[in-house]
């Protein structure tokens, strides 16, 4: 039979290579998942794996889903290396995109084009005050972070629901729920003519390389591990816990709130109820896959877009749900959870004892 044997020390193979194993067992997974829809399980992992990459404009469109992914799991990864349970970048996401579509909707026709970084830090603004909150009630009283940037996310969708539908309805939109369509001007421009990919691009892949500056190559990067994973041995050092916390926050928060701005001055164009994607959520998903590491986060966020793009693909070629998009998540999710055994165990062979 087979046993787990404690390792002497975690794997550091095993941290590489168990994401991989998690993808296979999930495409595995998937397969069967197709075979018990009745569907042709080639065809149902070719929309998922293949189609979001075949041609120069499916490539684009995995890029523009990317982009958000990774820059609100670039700053979740700051918090969880620090011992911060930020589960609310949802919310932040969300008060960005209301913050940056407030500066939007101040646009004429002769504004000028630099109102598009006036946007960008509006979103920035409204990520980090939303997530401001749970840092200072977690700071002031103690309050569990989990809880708090949780439950601030449906606050900050009723938020959302409130204007689109009240005061800033578009009065010429046959009364759909959602602002007047944004000013040419204001929109984030884009990289390349004939594809929806932005500047939000190049924005992600800075934070990528600032990040891995800062975590692996400053004094303040390791303090800031350090205060969170251990704030006695923190304090000891000069460094403040506390800190932590609020940079932790403040930076994860007004990464959500960028990439809110982003999407709703780019793809989106303006503000509707549909602003809240689920990005938020897949994006601790993306930060875990990538071994909170922001090299590893890119290409997992690579991945994940390509499950957002494989499920409406799903949902319009096969005729199945597009929640299979979260199924593929979540499997890809617990699959890793599973696969992670391997770093702190190894599998052994133990014959089972002969009879007396």
């Amino acid at each position: 039979m087979f046993r787990l044997e404690p390792r002497p020390q975690a794997s550091a193979f095993w941290s590489l290579a168990s994401p991989l194993l998690a993808l296979a067992v999930t495409v595995v997974i998937g397969t069967l998942l197709f075979l018990a829809l009745g569907k042709d399980p080639v065809r149902g992992l070719q929309v998922f794996f293949w189609e979001p990459v075949k041609t120069p404009y499916a490539l684009g469109e995995l890029m523009v889903k990317a982009t958000p992914l990774l820059l609100i799991a670039l700053g979740l990864a700051v918090c969880f290396r620090s011992n911060v349970w930020n589960i609310g970048a949802e919310g932040q996401f969300v008060i960005g995109a209301i913050f940056a579509g407030g500066v939007a909707l101040l646009a004429g026709k002769d504004s000028s084009r630099w109102i598009v970084l006036a946007i960008l830090l509006a979103g920035l603004a409204g990520g980090m005050l939303w997530a401001g909150v749970t840092a200072l009630l977690r700071d002031r009283f103690n309050a569990n972070e989990i809880l708090v940037s949780l439950m601030l996310v449906y606050v900050a969708e009723q938020l959302l629901f409130y204007l689109v539908f009240g005061p800033w309805k578009d009065p010429g939109g046959f009364n759909f729920p959602q602002t007047r369509t944004f000013e040419s001007v204001t929109q984030v421009p884009r990289l390349m003519q004939g594809s929806r990919v932005s500047i939000g691009l190049l924005v992600a892949l800075a934070g990528v390389a600032v990040l891995w500056v800062y975590l692996f190559r400053t004094r303040a990067g390791f303090a800031q591990q350090v205060g969170g994973l251990a704030p006695a041995a923190a304090r000891y050092a000069g460094f403040s816990s506390r800190r932590a916390l609020w940079t932790a926050l403040l930076v994860s928060g007004g990464a959500a709130g960028v990439a809110g701005a982003l999407e709703v001055a780019g793809p989106i164009g303006q503000l509707t109820p549909y602003v809240p994607a689920g990005y938020g959520f897949a994006a601790i998903i993306v930060a875990f896959v990538g071994r909170l590491h922001p090299v590893g986060m890119v290409f997992s966020a690579i991945l994940m877009s390509m499950f957002y793009i494989g499920g409406e693909l799903a949902q319009s070629r096969l005729g199945l749900p597009k929640s299979l998009t979260g199924v593929f998540q979540g499997l890809l999710l617990f699959t890793l959870l599973a696969c992670d055994t391997l770093l702190a165990y190894r599998v052994r062979w133990a014959a089972l004892p002969r009879a007396a």
